[in-house]
């Protein structure tokens, strides 16, 4: 490590060249790297739902489809209109009532039923298929250019249609994010250090760090949207702290050594032995988000992770050279030190240590209720503002043609008329379901040799037989996932390879995933996190304590949620407790290592904890603020509840795991002063 700090010390102009060269593929990497905005393709391959989207779309041309409502009086306009469409690269087929009627099928030979769902008050419905699925780049063009050609956005209606409006809305609120992080971030770093100079240089090394990482997820193959909106603002809050203590140590190198050169090789090698152990905690946090099943973890988890390691590399380096290369400015721009020392806080932790253990042990009743029922949606389009012509095309096809929740259901082309038709009878009985509709059905009315063979083709081939359901009741809704799980024991009675498809089994999937994924992330990160803490604390109680406390936070900071009736986005509930686990446990290695070094020094434990709080709640409070700065603004700003819940959610966690730091931790470690001196492998040399 010396040669290493010795290295960067003596070679700062060249470092900064460098580091401002690599910018070039990075910012080209960043700008070339796919975002996704449909979350329902992390689901996991090898589940029903996804192999049936796979059959519909590769067999069918089924995989993406949109509903257009459309002014009926004019059958000639509505056909005019149709051309258009089928002209459109990536659509397959496009199909309305006109196409039946203009075959020589009588108007009333129609089930009333069919009627119904395509026509309603003078407007009619078209059924555009497209070629590939929801999210390719190919139907999202073809959407776009759908809206054109129907000159209102707000009459088509699907699940890409969401996708664009989710894109268009995030891709303008993306710089504002990183804005308003970096301003919040910059008036706080101004009251903790007392350069002008200092926030300048050390956001400009976390910015380089950001786009190194962001830059580098080209290899990934693209990422989520969710992941490039946060990425930012987290890595800004996750990471400051390190760039905090290594200019501290510089400065305070600098009082011993006069070789600058010198004073930085011995702050970068001090600065490594202290963030390594918070580093890895981080680290291991965020990868703990890879063992969710829904893929959208692992996207998170490997650029948060990669962003730890970009951010550590970047001030072991990039952030030592910025000092040395502008030591001089940063001398011209000292000011008075305006950030307090908080002495009051620190009197009130250790003198009311009892008190504040009682309060502590009272308020884990409700936090542990309230962290157990919160409400949580798992709606997609509920996390997106009601204005979007997505949302207004979805109420009107549900208020005007009860069309609420589709599905698709794919039978063997062997079972028989006759079982299709009980098939039929049973899901028509099935509470919610409005309308059914299938192939052999049509057969049996001597209508499928008169529908254009388009359509014929729609609902057979030579594998599979399709069923179309409508449901009533509302996408990811207890009601539609109970109703699901009915067809799913109904259809399977007549063929036990029948798969259930559409937008609403995929999020009964997906329900039934993130509750297995909650549990798996935060046991994985407790687990992980645990026995990292272990081997750099060599202490089995302390490691305890530590997790226990900043699991308080996170329960706490959850059932704030169930008290104050907010109903959370799903993603939200199973990532910001690991996140918060893996970014605000540094607060409590710190204090906790002070601590020890301070009993190490000194017989009484109070005087040893008043030394400790002396040094570490200030570098504590400044650390959970500039995280609180980085979060808050996006959480008030944004209007996709996705995102805003997330920031808002680890703004406020970041602040309740600083108070449960310096006002509970410092009670436990004298509480259990003698348990935690007995079990570490410091014990010999502390005095007692």
């Amino acid at each position: 490590m010396k040669k290493f700090s010795t290295f960067v010390a003596n070679h700062s102009l060249f470092i900064v060249i460098l580091s401002f060269i690599l910018l070039i593929p990075a910012i080209y990497g960043y700008v070339n790297t796919k975002i996704n905005y449909d979350i329902l393709v992390y689901l996991p391959d090898n589940i029903e739902t996804i192999q049936g989207e796979n059959i519909l779309t590769e067999d069918f041309g089924l995989g993406s489809y949109a509903f257009v409502m459309i002014d009926s009086q004019s059958s000639y306009r509505i056909s005019k209109l149709e051309e258009k469409v089928r002209n459109i690269p990536g659509v397959n087929k496009v199909f309305s009532l006109v196409d039946v009627i203009d075959t020589t099928i009588p108007y009333e030979m129609l089930p009333d039923k069919i009627i119904d769902k395509l026509y309603q008050d003078d407007e009619t419905i078209m059924l555009v298929t497209f070629t590939d699925s929801t999210s390719k780049d190919i139907t999202i063009s073809a959407v776009r250019e759908l809206r054109n050609v129907v000159k209102d956005a707000s009459r088509v209606s699907s699940m890409t249609s969401m996708v664009i409006d989710t894109m268009d809305l995030s891709t303008q609120e993306m710089f504002i994010y990183v804005v308003i992080a970096v301003i919040f971030c910059f008036v706080i770093l101004i009251i903790a250090t007392d350069s002008y100079m200092i926030p300048i240089l050390l956001l400009s090394n976390i910015g380089i760090a950001i786009l190194y990482n962001m830059g580098t997820n080209i290899f990934l193959g693209d990422i989520s949207y969710i992941t490039k909106a946060i990425t930012a603002i987290l890595q800004l809050g996750v990471t400051t702290d390190f760039s905090i203590f290594l200019y501290h140590k510089y400065e305070q190198a600098k009082e011993r050594i006069h070789d600058n050169k010198e004073a930085m090789g011995q702050a970068i090698r001090e600065t490594f032995k202290s963030v390594i152990g918070s580093s890895l905690t981080t680290f291991a946090g965020f990868l703990a988000l890879c063992t969710m099943d829904l893929k959208l973890g692992m996207d998170i988890g490997l650029v948060m992770a990669k962003g730890v390691v970009f951010g550590l590399i970047c001030v072991l380096t990039v952030f030592p050279a910025l000092l040395i290369v502008f030591d001089h400015f940063i001398e011209k721009t000292k000011h008075k030190n305006f950030f307090p020392k908080f002495k009051k806080i620190q009197n009130f932790s250790i003198k009311h240590y009892i008190a504040i253990i009682v309060i502590f042990l009272i308020l884990m009743i409700p936090s542990y209720i309230g962290n157990k029922n919160y409400n949580v949606y798992y709606k997609l389009d509920d996390s997106l503002p009601k204005n979007l012509p997505f949302h207004v095309a979805n109420s009107k096809l549900a208020n005007e043609f009860h069309i609420v929740s589709p599905e698709i259901i794919l039978l063997d082309k062997n079972v028989k008329p006759n079982k299709v038709e009980y098939l039929k009878k049973e899901l028509e009985e099935v509470k919610g379901i409005d309308f059914v509709l299938s192939s052999k059905a049509l057969i049996s009315n001597g209508l499928i040799d008169l529908l254009p063979e388009d359509l014929t083709n729609l609902l057979e081939n030579d594998t599979y037989q399709i069923m179309i359901v409508n449901s009533n009741y509302e996408i990811a809704s207890t009601k539609l996932n109970k109703q699901i799980k009915s067809i799913l024991h109904i259809v399977k009675k007549y063929d036990k390879n029948a798969i259930v498809a559409g937008e609403g089994p995929l999020m009964n999937d997906l329900v039934t995933i993130a509750d297995h994924d909650f549990k798996m992330v935060n046991y994985t990160s407790i687990i992980v996190i645990f026995v990292i803490m272990l081997l750099v604390l060599s202490s089995l109680s302390l490691s305890f304590i530590l997790i226990a406390a900043i699991e308080f936070a996170i329960f706490t900071n959850m059932a704030i949620a169930y008290y104050t009736g907010t109903s959370l986005p799903f993603i939200a509930s199973i990532v910001v407790g690991t996140i918060q686990l893996g970014a605000t446990i540094d607060y409590a290695i710190l204090m906790s290592t002070k601590y020890l070094e301070e009993r190490k020094k000194i017989k009484d434990k109070k005087q040893a904890m008043q030394n400790t709080l002396s040094l570490t709640v200030p570098s504590i409070i400044t650390s959970a603020l500039c995280f609180f700065a980085a979060t808050f603004g996006v959480a008030v700003y944004t209007k996709i509840d996705m995102i805003g819940s997330i920031c808002e959610l680890l703004a406020r966690g970041s602040i309740i795991s600083m108070l449960v730091v310096i006002l509970v931790l410092p009670s436990l470690l004298i509480l259990f002063d003698k348990i935690i001196l007995k079990s570490t492998k410091l014990k010999k040399e502390v005095i007692k």
